[in-house]
């Protein structure tokens, strides 16, 4: 299970929680208790559910948040540099093998691009802004082989239309 179905997971669970005592709070509201005894035990509770928030406020994301950007499968990702230029991109590795996780650092040399991946049907699989003076990072598995283009998806300059790539996914059985 990787760890954003994790979060998932956990999240819906939190909600669940939180629907399940609003519910019970709802259904014993009518009930009729002596103040006096439920005070002191509401504030107890109300000052050991702040310091359980509190504790996961900053342990939970202490120790899921150190490792972003995520690799899709949970193992070390290739790392390649991007540079996008008016009117190309400049990649440091374009061949890859299907089922890659492929970690792209993407910045720009001078004006904004948007690096986009897409599939032979062209639909964007992954995207992310390139900036001057910024690296972005964008992780992503190529689980087929075949021939993915890359194309600038923020407007450029005239010849934005131009500014295309290639990257080649090979079969892992083919490069054994």
């Amino acid at each position: 299970m990787t760890i954003q179905a994790t979060a998932t997971l956990i999240s819906f669970a939190g909600i669940a929680l939180m629907v399940g005592i609003f519910l019970f709070v709802l259904a014993r509201s009518g009930d009729e208790a002596a103040y006096d005894t439920v005070q002191p035990r509401a504030y107890s509770l109300r000052k050991q559910l702040f310091f359980i928030l509190l504790a996961g406020f900053f342990i939970v994301p202490a120790l899921t948040l150190r490792h972003l950007p995520y690799s899709p499968d949970g193992v070390e990702s290739t790392v390649v540099d991007v540079t996008a230029h008016q009117w190309r991109w400049e990649i440091s590795q374009t061949d890859f093998t299907a089922g890659e996780s492929v970690l792209f650092r993407v910045g720009s040399a001078d004006v904004n691009h948007g690096f986009a991946i897409y599939d032979d049907t062209n639909r964007v699989l992954a995207q992310v802004q390139a900036m001057p003076g910024y690296v972005n990072e964008i992780a992503f598995k190529f689980d087929d082989p075949g021939t993915y283009r890359i194309m600038c998806l923020e407007y450029c300059g005239l010849v934005h239309h131009g500014m295309l790539a290639a990257l080649s996914v090979t079969d892992a059985r083919e490069t054994l």
